[in-house]
């Protein structure tokens, strides 16, 4: 009765739209019951041979870029660094989750390099032999070494390889020939700008009837960034501002700051072949920013938590929002953050929950930002003694809080998230550089 009511409210939210998503649903499980009784004998038989060969198998998150593209690399440099790899021969197998496909490009250049079969032959196998793995042990040995939930170098191992998916030659050609019809001149530095805010996810709440405000907390305002932009242009770049759907356009009559996001020529392909051929990105952490992470260029990134501060890679450079208490309006200190819920700040609830202000940086803030990494990439950056004195105590205060949280309170199961969230920030390396700027401007803040 639960049920019927839960699908009765759903149905009642999102009409006629949630009907028909149902009924497809409906008439996918009907279609695909033969499958999941063919696929027992299968698992049995596969098992049975796993000491001689083993096939292994895992799907892709398809629908969100950032997933998509980090787990897939990540999977091939650990493949390749032979960590947690099976001793004898063995076959890995992908599939695509049953939503919608975040980026059809992506998914064709992983295709050269991934066996990936449908997801309604995969998904039985992968569900029995879950099932299966209740009464007889031994199934987990049959699924790929993937997390999505970690979606970081924690192996430190990324700058060990180049990327492992690429550019054809007649999609080199494309791409080129884009950029030349933007406007771009052969061999012009540009940078991916991606700003996020809920127009994306917006847009599938009817698809999916679910409320994504819980990422609220992490939109931005184009407009703080196009000062940033305007000083990268001096410096002899143009800027294409990212995005598939945005609430807001970046207005600027600079011909070099392209407001890609609301272009006619803004597609799937192009929007990898500019994330991936970039000088750097500006990145407010999220999907997008994984495609120059993956083909390993440098990103500039505003944050919003110190938890999310993406470590690991020498050339990135990092900003914070500020974090105010609500009350008094004091600037909080970073162990003071820290102090609120062990720093775990992942929802829009979480810092109403805590009391915390998020104020995004401001334009100056930003450029100064953009400012060090082109001097960074271009060897001109000028740092003191004070800088690398600021620096080091950072990341000291960093990992010394890190490393102070009493894991033993996380002892409930629904925790666990929590102290993997904690494991993974300890285990990664601490080589990315934070703003000189601010750290110069807000010393008081280091403690």
């Amino acid at each position: 009765m639960i049920n019927l009511n839960k699908h009765f409210l759903q149905i009642k939210k999102g009409g006629v739209i949630v009907v028909i998503k149902k009924l497809r649903s409906l008439f996918y499980l009907f279609l695909i019951s033969p499958i999941y009784i063919l696929a027992i004998p299968v698992v049995i038989i596969l098992r049975l041979i796993r000491p001689w060969y083993l096939i292994r198998w895992h799907g892709l998150v398809a629908s969100r870029i950032g997933h998509l593209a980090v787990d897939a690399e990540l999977y091939f440099c650990r493949r390749d660094a032979k960590i947690n790899q099976p001793s004898q021969k063995y076959i890995d197998i992908f599939f695509l989750g049953r939503k919608y496909v975040c980026n059809k490009q992506l998914v064709k250049m992983l295709r050269r390099s991934l066996t990936i079969l449908p997801a309604f032959l995969l998904i039985p196998l992968f569900n029995t032999n879950r099932f299966l793995n209740l009464f007889i042990k031994g199934g987990s040995q049959h699924e790929i070494d993937i997390n999505s939930k970690e979606g970081r170098d924690i192996h430190n191992i990324l700058h060990k390889f180049k990327p492992h998916i690429s550019f054809n030659e007649k999609e080199e050609l494309k791409g080129k020939k884009i950029l030349n019809e933007f406007g771009i001149p052969e061999n012009a530095k540009f940078v991916c700008l991606i700003v996020r805010d809920s127009a994306y996810l917006d847009r599938y709440k009817n698809q999916t009837l679910r409320d994504f405000s819980y990422h609220n907390y992490r939109d931005g305002d184009i407009d703080k960034y196009l000062l940033a932009a305007e000083e990268l242009t001096k410096r002899g770049y143009y800027v294409f501002r990212m995005g598939v759907k945005v609430h807001k356009p970046l207005k600027s009559s600079n011909i070099k700051i392209i407001d890609y996001a609301n272009s006619k020529m803004r597609s799937d392909f192009m929007d990898i072949y500019l994330g991936a051929n970039c000088r750097f990105c500006i990145s407010t952490s999220c999907g997008f920013d994984s495609i120059p992470y993956i083909f390993r260029k440098p990103i500039a990134y505003v944050e919003q938590t110190l938890y999310n501060i993406r470590t690991e890679i020498k050339h990135d450079v990092i900003l914070l929002h500020h974090h105010f208490n609500k009350e008094n309006k004091k600037k909080l200190t970073m162990s003071e953050i820290f102090s609120i819920n062990d720093g775990l700040l992942s929802t829009t609830k979480d810092y109403e929950k805590g009391n915390i202000l998020l104020e995004e940086n401001s334009p100056e803030e930003i450029k100064n930002l953009v400012i060090e990494m082109d001097e960074r990439l271009e060897n001109t950056w000028k740092e003191n003694d004070k800088d690398l004195f600021l620096q080091k105590k950072f990341w000291t205060v960093f990992q010394n809080n890190i490393e102070n949280i009493d894991k033993t309170k996380y002892s409930d199961p629904k925790d666990n998230w929590k102290l993997f969230e904690i494991n993974q920030v300890k285990k990664i390396k601490k080589i990315a550089n934070f703003s000189a700027s601010f750290l110069r401007d807000n010393e008081d803040w280091i403690q």
